[in-house]
């Protein structure tokens, strides 16, 4: 399962998805269908820019977690 960890950068930052928004270019409701995985798909753009933000790897951004 594919699990995209963007809320937990946020809280990390304490900043809302309406401020990141803002800095990011991203829409908000795009940044909240990553937050709560209702995305229909990522956008490779977006991956970039959020990394480059939050200045980390994919890993950080997105995990992969095997179905038990």
């Amino acid at each position: 399962m594919v699990q995209m960890r963007l809320h937990i950068l946020l809280a990390e930052k304490r900043m809302t998805q309406r401020e990141l928004s803002d800095i990011t270019g991203i829409r908000q409701p795009t940044i909240s269908a990553y937050c709560n995985e209702t995305y229909k798909h990522i956008v490779k753009e977006h991956i970039d820019i959020l990394c480059k933000y939050f200045e980390c790897e994919l890993t950080d951004l997105i995990r992969f977690s095997k179905d038990v």
